[in-house]
């Protein structure tokens, strides 16, 4: 099967589903798409079940194995998610909370993997399911990081106070680039001690991870400036529209082959972009038409992600057995959230006045996503993988419709 017949598989039932749900179901896009999908495969399953010998499931299983979600997400889709994220979050609201946003997004990170790794190697291993230390890290590094595609689908549909908003969008916008960073350096931790890479010392993890974060935000800046000033001398909508997208493409494969920050540097570029460049270098005409397109590749790659996300079930089904550990990492994920939003904002209220429900907002809003699934899914193949990809798998099917469904009305509730 070519990739153009995958993609229009995949366009064509982002656009089925999405029509059911509207019409029917009227859940919001993205969870919607997520639970039709859901019901989808479970139903496959159920038929290969009953009727063995059909195989559905086996084929459609075969049809995604080619999309490698890793890849697809890691390497191609997320380079547009991020750029158009940051393109329409408001720049001067996240300035403002930048020291709140900048704690969180470290060192709250930080605190959530140590925690979740803690409190998994301790509970998988009292069930006999025995993992080492560093891969109950390697869990908690992908699954901490709160997912900016999955939050800013949700404020699509949540209204909240301006500084909250802008605080929940900048964390996920940077804890992201942290998290696939911190995810980073700790698998090769782990792969060192399998003797799968060169033993890395403490001042080797401390260059990997400034490297990385540092050195995709330099790239970030001088590529958004460089497309600013590129679009500052020229009045031509489709022109700038082609612009920004040659700048995410051709950053996001430099950060790529320099080992920096692809996620990071796609934010500093889509903030700089969409403050400076659309205040001085763009025309109001050039202004909608830019904004509208990126809306339109935000709204696209958005709905196959989440239908993506859905039919992984048919993938995780291989190792079922371990979903019911699900059951205790939801907990604990929650738990490590909690400890991560807490701790940092009892810490910077002495400077900085919160919004009233800002604590319970941050944390129960937010979602984890298709980022953890394709970090999962990236693992090298071992005994570990197939636990720590089911139990990923779990978490964020709960965060995406338990929490996405219910922070609406939690919203309403603590925010005055």
């Amino acid at each position: 099967m070519s990739i153009f017949s995958i993609g229009a598989i995949l366009v064509g039932l982002s656009a089925l589903f999405g029509y059911i749900n509207h019409r029917f179901i009227h859940l919001p896009h993205t969870i919607g798409l997520v639970v039709i999908a859901l019901l989808a495969s479970l139903s496959i399953i159920g038929l290969d079940l009953i009727s063995p010998s059909v195989q559905i499931g086996q084929s459609v299983s075969s049809v995604l194995r080619k999309i490698d979600f890793n890849e697809t997400l890691m390497h191609g889709m997320l380079s547009f998610l991020m750029f158009a994220g940051a393109l329409h979050a408001d720049f001067s609201a996240i300035k403002n909370s930048r020291l709140t946003i900048g704690v969180m997004a470290v060192f709250g990170t930080l605190i959530s993997t140590f925690l979740i790794g803690v409190s998994m190697w301790f509970l998988l291993g009292f069930f006999e399911l025995k993992i080492p230390f560093v891969w109950a890290l390697v869990f908690g590094a992908l699954i901490s990081p709160t997912d900016p595609v999955a939050v800013l689908s949700l404020f699509k549909t949540v209204n909240v106070p301006e500084s909250l908003q802008a605080k929940m969008t900048g964390e996920s916008l940077f804890n992201d680039g942290v998290g696939v960073v911190l995810f980073t350096v700790v698998l090769a931790v782990a792969l060192a001690g399998e003797g799968h890479g060169s033993d890395m010392g403490s001042t080797e993890i401390i260059k990997l991870f400034f490297t990385e974060v540092a050195g995709g935000a330099i790239l970030g800046l001088v590529a958004g400036y460089i497309g600013y000033r590129a679009m500052h001398g020229i009045d031509e909508s489709s022109l700038e529209v082609l612009i920004t997208l040659a700048l995410v493409m051709v950053t996001y494969s430099l950060a790529l082959s320099l080992h920096m920050s692809g996620p990071i540097a796609m934010v500093v570029a889509g903030l700089f972009i969409g403050n400076s460049g659309v205040k001085y270098a763009m025309s109001e005409k050039t202004k909608d038409d830019v904004l509208t397109f990126w809306t339109l590749i935000d709204e696209i790659l958005n709905s196959v992600l989440f239908l993506l996300i859905g039919f992984e079930v048919l993938i995780v089904a291989e190792s079922i057995e371990y979903l019911w550990f699900a059951l205790l990492a939801i907990p604990v994920t929650l738990f490590a959230r909690t400890l991560s939003v807490t701790i940092p904002i009892a810490i910077l209220s002495r400077w900085e006045t919160f919004t009233t429900g800002t604590v319970q907002v941050l944390i129960w809003g937010g979602l984890r996503g298709g980022i953890a699934v394709a970090l999962a899914l990236s693992l090298p193949e071992n005994k570990y993988k197939y636990p720590i990809l089911t139990i990923t798998y779990g978490v964020v099917l709960f965060s995406i419709i338990v929490q996405g469904l219910t922070v609406k009305p939690l919203v309403k509730w603590v925010v005055s």
